[in-house]
């Protein structure tokens, strides 16, 4: 998954403004307590990450979207 089509499904998952805050704030377990920010920052791939997010809101992301 390329970096452009992450952050565009975070953002339709979350909406611009909250998606930018989770991925700044929020430490997910999935990411060896790490944000989104921090994971991507260290190389995590971006598909790694987004499983990740979509495991800790699972309620949060459609289905067409995981």
């Amino acid at each position: 998954m390329r970096l452009t089509d992450f952050w565009a499904r975070l953002e339709e998952a979350f909406g611009p403004g909250y998606a930018a805050s989770i991925a700044r704030d929020q430490v997910l377990s999935q990411l060896h307590g790490r944000t989104i920010e921090q994971a991507l920052s260290s190389g995590e791939q971006t598909h790694v990450v987004w499983r990740a997010v979509c495991a800790a809101y699972p309620d949060r992301v459609p289905a067409r979207l995981r």
